[in-house]
């Protein structure tokens, strides 16, 4: 079986600890574990003097986490709507009657920055909620121009990078990004249970609220102070992503990750452009390629690479659409074959 799905497939060496015995979590060994993986992950990210909180949770958990702690307080957000998942943070600001102004974007299309800088300066909000890369399209945004936006306004910014992490560079101290999110599903490439928040130290010691008991940022982080979840994690995984991180410092770090996911990307683009498939995104991210496909009507190159090959990659919301991913492992050569098969079903 073969996946460019996320998290793709994955490492030996981390799969085995799924099927290995575990240490009780409320334990000392399992606090130094967890301390160890919050430095290397503020490292990684490049979020000096920060915090960071992992859940037993998604990404929409996390999401989630960040508006009833967070936005909650704000008298204002805006939203990036550029596809299904910057569209959760609007269900999730309506769902918490946070006022907010819906900026939507065109499917695959990049943001005007200059009509986005007007609309920030005439609605005045205090909170800027977007994705880096909005997952559903393939489209990556810029982050420094919204950056720049931001701090001319006075807006906090908080933006899901669960795509991009360890896939594009990433620094939100040169940013001024006061919170990021990411999932262990992606970028970190271990299986799917884990979210993380990032917290800058602008944000230290902030009156977060207190909307949500599982959620709540105050105890986690009194608890993470020691290494240790308010409630019982999903112990496995939490082993799995320190071992990731140790094995991403033994490679080099997150430069040598973007740079094979970059590779990655540029391998299968051209074979995109041989077939005759078009990129849609505007500024496509290396995390992902999204291609248009003739398959416009029942799936079959979905359910026959399933059914003949056992291979995986995500449709899309637009008949035809279809997305592969560059994380986890794979080859030059088993993304040729990848397009071949595409390629085979397509003109079936």
């Amino acid at each position: 079986m073969r996946s460019y799905a996320f998290p793709g497939d994955i490492d030996e060496r981390i799969m085995s600890i799924g099927s290995q015995p575990f240490m009780y979590m409320r334990t000392d060994e399992f606090s130094e574990i967890n301390k160890e993986s919050e430095r290397i992950l503020l490292d990684l990210i490049h979020c000096s003097q920060g915090r960071t909180i992992i859940y037993t949770g998604s990404g929409t958990g996390a999401m989630s986490a960040v508006v009833e702690n967070y936005v909650k307080t704000k008298n204002k957000a805006i939203v990036i709507d550029g596809g299904s998942f910057g569209h959760r943070w609007f269900d999730l600001c309506q769902y918490y009657s946070v006022p907010v102004v819906h900026y939507q974007v065109p499917f695959a299309k990049d943001i005007d920055y200059d009509d986005l800088e007007r609309v920030v300066a005439d609605e005045k909000p205090d909170v800027f909620l977007c994705q880096h890369h909005e997952t559903s399209s393939g489209q990556l945004f810029d982050l420094q121009r919204i950056s720049d936006i931001c701090h001319k306004n006075r807006v906090s910014i908080v933006v899901d990078v669960i795509s991009t992490f360890l896939a594009e560079e990433l620094n939100m101290d040169d940013l001024g990004i006061d919170i990021c999110i990411t999932s262990t599903q992606k970028g970190l490439n271990i299986p799917p249970g884990l979210s993380i928040l990032f917290l800058s130290k602008n944000v230290d010691g902030y009156p977060f609220a207190h909307n949500g008991y599982y959620w709540d940022f105050n105890d986690n982080l009194s608890n993470l102070t020691r290494g240790q979840t308010p409630f019982s994690p999903a112990t496995i995984l939490y082993l799995q992503l320190h071992e990731r991180l140790i094995q991403l410092k033994e490679e080099g770090g997150e430069y040598v990750n973007i740079s094979s996911v970059r590779h990655r990307a540029g391998v299968f683009r051209k074979l995109c452009q041989g077939y005759g498939w078009p990129i849609p995104a505007e500024v496509p991210s290396y995390a992902i390629t999204g291609f248009q496909t003739k398959d416009t009507k029942e799936r079959k190159i979905f359910r026959g690479l399933i059914e003949k090959y056992q291979t995986f990659i995500m449709p899309g919301s637009i008949p035809g659409f279809y997305r592969v991913s560059h994380m986890g492992l794979q080859s030059d050569e088993e993304l040729i074959e990848l397009a071949a098969r595409i390629r085979e079903f397509e003109e079936a």
